[in-house]
């Protein structure tokens, strides 16, 4: 309240100097002719009272400059006729500094949370850039006189950039138009017009100093280049247009991008093609979750209609039939099929040993660039007798063909849950250890407490906020020894399954010992091109994050091998702006954009409607009528700006808010959109409905009544 009391204060102060200077005509002052008319007078006062002139006129520049009034020019001419270039300069150089600020803080206070609110989603991306190359910006702006002056500071003013940078970037950039325009006033007596200072020259002149940044750029990105790679001597002829190291979702792609476009292209696996997603993530996680939920469904069969279900398997086949279900995806991720896209594969241990050189079991590849794919890793923490048995994790899960009688699971993120509730349904004793307040932490509270819930009622023992402190050997089966809340706990296990992370594989194949920089977190230091610290080498995927999904890995691999191939005549800059997600527990939960708990901790402005599953038809036919559909949307729009899906194939309805969100159409259109009835699908068009409601212009409905009471009269 005392905030918005101040803005219109201030607004009040604005607007009275404002009507005061229009209203006395003050304006007919600051022309050239008024100018040369006084210049005689002014001189001779400035002669007996130097001090007190130049204490007068700065004070009026600095308010004329603050209040973004006609008469800047003319100041600043009368400077020049007044105190000479050398002081004039100098006087005007800081004046127009410090009410420049002035105007731009003004701007700031009063404007920069309305149109924060308003276009912030819009804005990130200029904002991001300003954060980045602010003073940049700036600095070209203040050489080029096309842009005014006093719109410069409003706008900027609208933007994240320091008040202190602004400042001394305005006062070195508008030095030099400052000399300019002071020196033409030392020269008042021969000037018939301001279009005399604005000559073609002069604006010609202006020009070349406004490009002046950006070739200054351009000389020391070519500096920056020459110096990365100054030890490094450049091959005679390359090998190869690209070399991609890692063929997983992220190589592949990269690799596949580059034969389309005809480039040469060397792909190096010295694992398994496919990565991680084929061998031991996506597709054996989802295909053992299949054989788990049909597990599920048995023991709800009265829920159906049936008296009773009963599954004999064998534990091992389920194994094996994921396994099948890998080599059927295989072929899709092959050597053969990318070496007959024109792709030549390796299969072999690279080592880079140079920004041009990789080799592949000995054998030196030279190339253009390369692209870093080579993946993650499950982080193992450094738990004490952890070391001393062999534990299993989501890389070695898949080699087991004995179902474990007691499993504890480390971890309570996607992975950790989605094997959590998968060995509980097969009929392993699960016990789920996190050492945060609960499970699945980046989504909203209830929405894990939810999931929490469902691994309970299916026997299931949660243990949130206990942290892991040693194992011990106890004979048959293990220990785990946590600190919770009330003290130690002792959890019996026969087979310890540690899912608390993921850490990027970058050591063992020369980045190292050529200098490529890392992340605090692990990951490869790579800017928004997806460009290491060598212009030439690229990375993508889990490797270089800030995501690790498959789908987030092939996304950025289109940005690295584009920006790779094709970067010396256009580049672009990797788009995070709408990133999607799934966990595939029982509830499924999948998420796109902004939660409410990241809402709130971002300080981002919202509305929420919330859609309870649990009403929509299908899911009551299917037995599935549980979770919700949770849409966060601009205050007063229906600008969306996330969504939180849980409920059956909630990773295959959160689609359609991706594409909205992406396409920047509203709930409106989904609104608008039919949609089958009867299908899970009706869920979005619902929510999209809830929202509508509450939202109906409930002045007109009242006169709508009217009208048609009026009607039946």
């Amino acid at each position: 309240m005392q905030k918005i009391a101040s803005k219109l204060l201030l607004i009040s102060v604005i607007l009275i100097l404002a009507i005061l200077f229009f209203s006395l005509d003050l304006g007919q002052y600051f022309t050239l002719e008024n100018l040369k008319r006084h210049q005689s007078s002014v001189n001779d006062f400035y002669t007996n009272h130097r001090l007190l002139t130049i204490s007068i006129y700065f004070l009026a520049y600095v308010a004329i400059a603050a209040l973004s009034l006609p008469g800047a020019v003319i100041m600043t001419l009368a400077g020049g006729a007044i105190f000479g270039l050398g002081i004039g300069t100098i006087v005007i150089s800081f004046a127009s500094s410090i009410g420049a600020t002035l105007a731009f803080l003004v701007s700031r206070f009063l404007l920069r949370d309305m149109v924060e609110n308003k276009f912030g989603d819009k804005l990130r991306t200029i904002n991001e850039g300003i954060r980045k190359d602010g003073a940049f910006y700036l600095f070209t702006l203040r050489l080029v006189p096309i842009f005014p002056f006093f719109v410069i500071n409003l706008v900027m003013g609208l933007t994240p950039i320091r008040p202190l940078i602004f400042y001394l970037v305005s006062q070195i950039g508008m030095l030099p138009g400052t000399v300019v325009y002071v020196n033409a006033g030392t020269q008042l007596a021969r000037l018939d017009s301001l279009q005399g200072i604005l000559s073609p020259g002069l604006l010609f002149s202006f020009a070349l100093l406004g490009i002046f940044p950006w070739i200054a750029k351009t000389l020391v990105a070519t500096i920056k280049r020459r110096r990365a790679f100054a030890k490094w001597p450049r091959p005679d002829h390359y090998d190869y247009n690209m070399i991609v190291i890692g063929g997983g979702s992220a190589g592949l792609v990269a690799a596949y991008i580059g034969a389309a476009v005809k480039a040469r292209v060397a792909l190096v696996e010295k694992h398994k093609m496919g990565g991680d997603c084929l061998n031991t993530g996506c597709v054996p996680s989802k295909a053992l979750i299949r054989s788990a939920k049909m597990l599920a469904y048995a023991g709800r069969a009265r829920e159906f209609g049936f008296e009773a279900a009963q599954v004999d398997f064998n534990f091992s086949a389920v194994m094996e039939r994921v396994q099948k279900v890998v080599r059927t995806v295989a072929p899709h991720d092959s050597v053969e099929r990318y070496t007959k896209l024109g792709v030549e594969v390796f299969e072999g241990e690279a080592r880079i040993t140079s920004p041009f050189t990789v080799e592949v079991d000995g054998r030196e590849l030279t190339t253009r660039n390369i692209i870093l794919a080579t993946g993650a890793r499950p982080f193992v923490p450094p738990i004490p007798g952890l070391n001393d048995i062999e534990y299993l994790t989501s890389d070695t899960v898949w080699s087991l063909r004995e179902l474990p009688q007691r499993l504890l699971v480390l971890g309570g993120g996607p992975i950790g849950s989605e094997l959590t509730q998968t060995f509980g349904r097969m009929g392993s004793k699960v016990t789920q250890v996190e050492m945060m307040d609960r499970i699945l932490v980046r989504e909203d509270p209830d929405v894990s407490q939810m999931v929490r819930d469902r691994f309970e009622s299916e026997g299931i023992e949660v243990l949130t906020g206990h942290k892991a402190l040693r194992v011990e050997n106890t004979g048959p089966g293990h220990t785990l020894i946590c600190e919770g809340p009330n003290g130690e706990v002792a959890i019996a296990f026969d087979a310890i399954l540690v899912a608390v992370g993921r850490a990027a594989n970058t050591t063992g194949f020369g980045l190292e010992e050529i200098g490529v920089e890392l992340n605090p977190n692990g990951t490869v230091a790579a800017n928004g091109l997806l460009q290491t610290n060598f212009p030439n080498i690229f990375a993508s995927g889990d490797v270089a994050g800030p995501y690790q999904f498959t789908h987030t890995a092939a996304h950025q691999s289109w940005y690295a091998a584009v920006n790779a191939l094709f970067g010396r005549f256009k580049s672009f800059k990797a788009d995070y702006r709408v990133i999607p997600w799934a966990t595939f527990t029982d509830p499924e939960v999948a998420r796109v954009g902004l939660n409410q708990t990241e809402a709130d901790e971002k300080g981002v402005p919202y509305e929420v409607t919330t859609y309870g599953i649990d009403d929509l038809d299908r899911a009551i036919a299917d037995s599935e009528d549980h979770g919700l559909v949770r849409v966060l949307t601009k205050p007063g729009s229906d600008k969306i700006l996330g969504v939180t899906i849980v409920g059956a194939h909630a990773g295959d309805l959160i689609s359609e808010y991706v594409l909205a969100m992406k396409h920047n159409l509203g709930l409106n259109k989904i609104l608008g959109t039919i949609h089958i009835y009867p299908t899970l699908a009706e869920a979005n068009k619902y929510a999209a409905g809830m929202w509508k409601k509450a939202h109906a212009p409930q002045g007109l409905l009242r006169w709508v009544g009217r009208y048609h009471a009026w009607m039946r009269s």
